[in-house]
């Protein structure tokens, strides 16, 4: 599989999450504790594997994309510090749906931005064989990443 590829396997991972968290009812505590256990999971490995592994591939082989992977950084940054406080937080306390929310809202953008606005720059630059190379590395990442948002790359850039 390759890079691009995977990270949109991601991407979709976490929307149907997010979906399942938006239908949960609003009294469905354990489920949505158990769901944002979930997110914060899948979203912690993800920005592990692309700000160690795809973001500086990405840049070497598309000079262009700076300011794409820049943006992006911060775009972790923050979405990393929510997950660390969701991952804390009782999900019967008032913030916990507000906070699910803004976070949803976040990722969606990032999302967006990366999918339509930048991947096919990196397709494009790289192309098949490399992208396939860099899928088997993110693959590899996975398997080491830390579960802790607090330990990604970009939580503590400031």
């Amino acid at each position: 599989m390759d890079a691009i590829v995977l990270l949109k396997d991601d991407h979709q991972t976490v929307e149907k999450l997010f979906k399942a968290f938006e239908k949960a009812g609003e009294q469905a505590y354990a489920e949505k504790r158990k769901i944002a256990d979930q997110v914060i999971e899948e979203l912690t490995v993800h920005a592990v594997i692309e700000e160690e592994v795809f973001y500086p591939a990405a840049r070497g082989a598309a000079p262009d994309t700076k300011d794409h992977v820049l943006e992006s950084v911060e775009e972790h940054h923050v979405v990393v510090w929510m997950l660390s406080e969701l991952a804390g937080m009782d999900p019967k306390d008032e913030r916990f749906d507000a906070k699910m929310i803004v976070l949803m809202e976040n990722v969606r953008h990032h999302v967006a931005e990366e999918e339509k606005d930048w991947f096919p720059e990196v397709r494009k630059a790289m192309g098949r064989n490399r992208l396939v190379e860099l899928g088997e590395q993110l693959v590899e990442a996975k398997k080491t990443a830390t579960r802790n948002p607090l330990e990604v790359p970009s939580a503590t850039k400031a």
